[in-house]
Parts: C-alpha cells; structure tokens; sequence
C-alpha cells in the first residue's frame, strides 16, 4: 500500500475536506487506502469508494465513541505501524493538523502540513501553505514514511469509483488518552456550511451593528448562500466565531464572495482567496479588498445591499 488516508468525520458525518485529501491522494498514487476512526464512520465506506478508496481500514475502541486528539493521534499512529504505507494524509483543518501532528510526534517522524501541490517524480517535492498563506514553501521530504496535510480547497473533490472493500485494524487504546474530548459544540443551522456554501455574504466592521446584519442574511437567502464575517465583527460580539472567515476562522472557496464593508487584513483575505470571484462593496477605493477584487462597487453597503436584494426581487418577479 502507497498511501492512506486519514478521514474525518463528526460522529460518522464526513468532512468535506476529507474528499479533497482523497483527490490530492490519487495524484500521489491511482490505489488509495481510507482509515476511519470510530465505529460510528463505518457507514462511510460507500462513499469513500465512490472517490477512489480501494480498501476503508476500520478502527473500533470504546475510546473512539467522540473526537479527542490523543487517542485519534494514537490510532493512527498504530495502524501506520501495522499498515506500513508509504505516504499518509489527513485534511488540513484544525482537526486533520491536529490528529497529525499527534501522529507524527508518536511515530517520531516530521510532518508538513497545509500541502497544495506534490510531485513524486524523483524524490517527494511539496508545496505548502506558511504565514497564513502570505508564503509559499517549496521543500523536500524524505522520511520513511510521509506525513501531510492538504490545505483545504487546494484539491476538487471528484468522484473515481474504486472497491471500498473493509477491514479491521485493532489499537491498543490508554484510558488516559480519554483526557482530551470534545467537550461542547455550538450547532448551526441545517444546510449549507460557510466552508461549502456557493455563495458567501461577507460583513466587516462598517455593517455596524449586530441587527445590521439583517440585510446582508436577506440578501444571502435569496441567493442560497450564507453569511461570513470579519474578525472585527466577532470581536465585536455581533455574530458568533462559526461565521468567521479568515486565517483564524473557516476558509472559504465560494463560486462568489461578496465582501461588504471589509478592509481586506492579509488574515481575512487568507481565508477567502479561493474565491472564484469577489465582489467588494466599499466606501474606500484604495482598501485591500477593493483592490484585490474581481468587482468593485464603490459605495455605502447600506445602500448598496438593499438595492442588489430589491433588484433580485424585481427580476424574479
């Protein structure tokens, strides 16, 4: 076996981004092994076929019920010795980093995460993500075994019908390893996720207020999307962390991004410049966003919003 993927999932909900680390896997090699954590993820195995799994190794432990580092860092530490592939790659979400890392400290073997390209030709050649995706890093790796992370939306997800036959791979679990669980979780709504939404309503600090938010979920809803915020505006206290994008929020890829009243903070735009486009609303010209934009509406959002919904409502009849 050449390389194994690490899936993530919440209580047997699949991460999106695990379907992404499932592409990047198949440049690296056509024959692709999955590793599920929990039994709760064995219901995943269909679909992780259906994008290229030629063989889902199941992991079951009483310790496994829920998410917790240590013990994910464990199990995928023992079944890369019991495995032996060559490569192993996990999403490059908080989590996918994560539950690496513990791997790699385990194993005793370096780690690169937020992977964009691989080339295998000769000796492994990576490029990654640094700084908060104001730098690129070229380098080499040339551990035994190879530990990455794929930055996500770095890779489309695609479809490529492999086997997905099961088997079972049995760790050793410390009760210790218990310490680190996940303890609380806000829920959001049912439907699209800010990472996967089409379309995204951004608001900065000019919205202004939490209520000011109205117009911009109005506007969201008629297009199917949802709505993102700036830093600013979650230290502000007007709408929650889930709804951050940015380099300490959720990274977006939507076909549009509509940015209103953001600046552009190099954090901000890390996480929203794999946006198909962007559409800047924006009193100031000369702001980062504006700039960096693929369209422009030099303007009060205030305005300018209301007017986009009003038009929308008008066509629509």
């Amino acid at each position: 076996m050449t390389v194994l993927v690490v899936v993530e999932h919440d209580r047997g909900t699949l991460s999106p981004a695990t379907l992404e680390a499932l592409a990047a896997a198949r440049t690296i090699d056509p024959v692709v092994h999955a590793l599920t954590l929990g039994s709760a993820a064995d219901i995943l195995a269909g679909e992780l076929a259906a994008h290229g799994a030629a063989v889902v190794h199941q992991v079951h432990h009483d310790l496994l019920s829920d998410f917790g580092p240590e013990a994910w860092g464990e199990s995928v530490a023992q079944a890369v010795r019991a495995l032996q592939p060559d490569s192993v790659l996990a999403c490059g979400t908080d989590r996918g980093n994560e539950v690496l890392a513990q791997a790699a400290a385990r194993l005793d073997l370096p780690f690169v995460a937020n992977v964009i390209s691989v080339d295998v030709a000769d000796v492994w050649r990576v490029t990654r993500v640094r700084w908060g995706g104001s730098l690129l890093e070229a380098c080499t790796l040339t551990a035994p075994t190879k530990l990455l992370t794929v930055s996500h939306h770095a890779f489309e997800a695609s479809e490529s019908p492999a086997a997905g036959t099961t088997a079972s791979v049995t760790v050793d679990l410390d009760p210790v390893l218990a310490r680190t669980v996940v303890a609380e979780r806000v829920e959001r709504e049912a439907g699209v996720t800010l990472a996967t939404a089409p379309l995204v309503v951004g608001g900065g600090r000019a919205v202004g207020s939490a209520e000011a938010f109205a117009p911009l979920e109005e506007l969201a809803g008629l297009l199917g999307g949802v709505v993102g915020c700036s830093r600013a505006v979650t230290n502000n206290g007007w709408r929650n962390h889930t709804d951050q994008v940015g380099q300490t929020g959720t990274r977006i890829a939507p076909d549009l991004y509509m940015a209103c009243g953001i600046s552009g903070a190099i954090q901000h735009w890390v996480g929203a410049m794999a946006s198909k486009k962007i559409l800047a609303i924006n009193t100031d010209p000369e702001a980062n966003m504006v700039t960096k934009a693929d369209y422009a509406v030099i303007g009060d959002l205030h305005k300018v919003v209301p007017a986009i919904t009003a038009e929308i409502r008008r066509r629509r009849g």
